[in-house]
This record gives structure tokens, sequence and C-alpha cells, in this order.
């Protein structure tokens, strides 16, 4: 059983979604978002990343930066650009990229269900990441950014949506970043709203499939005001969050790339475990699991683990664990990717092409396409307890950052 329910979103006006909506705080570096800051006076970056609108020797984590975010957040809503809707809602927000929909609930889900392990992690949080988000919910007293949970699909829920859709204009079309088209639906009938709040009543778990640290930070958050405040029905006991079914989700490939000297026999201790074909100039990207890319002085090879070095169980089998288990930490050293600054990590959305262009201008040595894991992957290592490698998962379409705003309504 879990527990969702409607809120008051601080939004923008449907002719300004398509200006202030911006790529989540965690997919930019500050250069970049600072770049998009400068052309964009109302892009949401100005309250996620408010670094940019500060000097540029400033630390992202200084005091400057959070109060900065909470005095931009004040004066978006004084010029207009966003503001709170009247009554409680919930919304639907669908994505469509490459033809591809998936529509999810955007509600407010309880800090309790998190605690209770109804809502279900699969990655572990670094606590300076934590510490960041933390502060920045903490001072603009609201969660900015929506965590993307998954649940598996249920037909009462999938009815409810597909019918909400069919019958209503959405509040907000347009086309933003990678040509992924959003679109939002307020769903402002209480009678649905309860269907839909009982319906999850039945579902028996929610699964994190991108905003760990989000989650962690939104939870501590109202833990600590909870303390101080003892409410059951205030808006800090829950946080933003956007509900997908999970079989309208797809996981990208996270691939690798690696600054570490290479051995003149490193293909022969390749072949210990993989069998190795030399493809060439053509990028290799996997299509069946235990199968890797690999680029190398120009080339790439596929890589075919060999069956007595798959792993057993939700973890070991996995790809990223193969490929760290067999090569990364016997060949290279590297035996935890969370702190080793000889490893980096492209999202499949940038392509690989990125890949050779890293190691093509020398700023790493070798890079690995993966094979990206599957949803039941995910939801089978959660159910089980069990933590996935960093890095293992990447979600596209991206949920954009400003159409939704949760007020704690603390202050």
């Amino acid at each position: 059983m879990v527990k969702i329910r409607a809120f008051k979103a601080i939004r923008p006006s449907e002719k300004e979604a398509v200006y202030v909506a911006s790529l989540p705080y965690d997919v930019l570096n500050t250069e970049e978002a600072r770049k998009l800051g400068v052309a964009n006076s109302m892009s949401f970056l100005h309250i996620d990343k408010a670094e940019i609108d500060l000097a540029a020797d400033v630390s992202p984590y200084d005091d400057s930066v959070y109060a900065k975010a909470a005095s931009n957040l004040a004066e978006f809503q004084e010029k207009g650009w966003l503001a709170k809707d009247e009554k409680p809602e919930l919304y639907l927000y669908q994505l469509v990229m490459n033809g591809r929909p998936q529509t999810g609930i955007v509600t407010c889900t309880a800090i309790d269900d998190y605690v209770n392990g109804a809502i279900k992690k699969h990655e572990l949080t670094r606590e300076e990441k934590e510490l960041d988000r933390i502060r920045h919910v903490d001072v603009t007293d609201a969660n900015t950014s929506p965590i993307f949970l998954t649940y598996r699909s249920d037909k009462r829920v999938n009815d409810v949506v597909d019918a909400w859709v069919d019958s209503h204009e959405p509040v907000y079309d347009f086309e933003s970043f990678h040509g992924v088209q959003h679109r939002i639906w307020t769903v402002d009938d209480t009678d649905v709203v309860d269907t839909l709040t009982k319906a999850f009543e039945a579902i028996p778990a929610l699964y994190i499939a991108d905003g760990h640290h989000r989650t962690e930070s939104a939870v501590k958050v109202g833990l600590k005001r909870r303390e101080e405040f003892p409410d059951a029905d205030a808006e800090f006991n829950f946080f933003l969050s956007v509900l997908f079914p999970q079989d309208q989700l797809e996981i990208l490939d996270y691939n690798r790339v690696v600054d570490v000297p290479i051995a003149p026999d490193f293909l022969d201790q390749v072949a210990v475990k993989f069998d190795v074909e030399k493809v060439g100039k053509e990028a290799y990207r996997p299509a069946t699991p235990n199968t890797f890319g690999m680029y190398l002085d120009g080339s790439w090879y596929g890589l075919k683990v060999k069956p007595e070095f798959v792993g057993s169980g939700v973890i070991a089998g996995l790809d990223v664990s193969i490929l760290a288990d067999q090569v990364l930490e016997p060949l290279f050293g590297i035996k935890d990717i969370r702190r080793d600054d000889r490893i980096n990590f492209v999202g499949g959305i940038r392509g690989l092409g990125e890949l050779e262009q890293l190691v093509d201008a020398g700023k790493y040595t070798i890079a690995f396409s993966m094979y990206p894991p599957t949803m039941d992957n995910l939801l089978d290592v959660a159910d089980a307890g069990e933590i996935m490698p960093p890095k293992s998962t990447w979600f596209e379409p991206k949920l954009l950052s400003g159409l939704f705003v949760h007020d704690l309504e603390s202050k």
C-alpha cells in the first residue's frame, strides 16, 4: 500500500511553460547551465542551479547559492512566471520521444512510505550530493524537482489515466530538449482524484527510477521538520513525484570511459574471459546482454563474456557488474567506481560518438559501450533489497524541472 495525494502546484502559465521548463539540475554542469541561463532569464535553472547568477568563482555549495535560489523562486512568482494553484489537484505528465509515449501521475508521495520501504531504491547516494539538495529544499522551502518513480503496471490506474487524456485537452503542449514532446493535464475532478488515490492504496510498492539524492534529501528535511512541528498532514511530510507504469519506461545504456595505461598484452588478457572480435571504425552498440563494445586506439571491438565468467544472482549477473568484476578491477585496479577519478560515465542520449571523441582527444584511453539493464532487472534488484552498481541506469526522456514546484508551506 502506498499513499499519494493531490497538492497545490506552483507552476507556469501555458504561454510561459516552454521558457520556464529546464533540464534537471543534475544532468548539466555549471558551465552548461550558465550558458542556458544567460540565453533565457525565465529558465528554471536560475532556481535549481542558482550559482549561474553569481560570480564564476563562487562554489555551487556556498550559502549564497541557496539564498539566491530562494530569492529567484520568490522573484519568479512576483513576476507571474510561476503561480500557485488555488486547490489541490493531481496532474498527468506525458513525454513522447521517438514516437514512444509515457504518461505519469504528478502527485505527492509520503516520506513514511520511503522510511518503511514501500518506496524502494536501487542505488546508493553520495553524502555531498545529499547535503546539497537538503540545503536547497530547506532554504527554498520547496521540492523544486520531481522524483521519477515507477510501479508495476495496474489496469485500474491505466484506465483512469487513459480516459482523462482522451477526454481532456492538455494545459501544456510543447517540444523541448532532444525533440521530446511534453504534455500536461490537470486532474481537477475530486472523484477522479479519489479514484486514483484509492487505487494506489492497493499497489504494494513504488520504485525510484531516477532521483535517489532528491528523495533522500526531501525525506530528511521532512523528518527534521516533523520533529520541530509535529503535524501528520503538513506538506513537508510529502514530496513531489511523478509515477509511471514500469511497462512504459525504457532504460538507455550508461557507458564508461577510463583513463588508464593499456598494457601491450591487454587484448590477450581480455580474451581470457571474453570472445573478442575486432569490428573496426563502426561504433559497436551491444544488442544482447553479456556483450560489450570497446573502443581502443581508434578501433571498436565486440566483447562477449564467456559463460563461466557470468555471475549468478540479481547483481552479479548484470552487465555493469560483469565489466567491473572481469575488467575494471582485475585489469585496471578500479575497485570503487563511485570514487575512482580514472573512470567517468556517459549517458546513452549523448551517443557512442562522444565515447570516440573523448578517447580520440586523449582525455581517456579506452571506452566501453554497455547493454542497458531492463526494467525487470531494476525492480528485481529493489525487491531483493539489493543495490545496483553506480551509474547502472540512464532514463530518457528526462522529466523537465520548473513545470511543478511543491511548496512545503513551512515559512
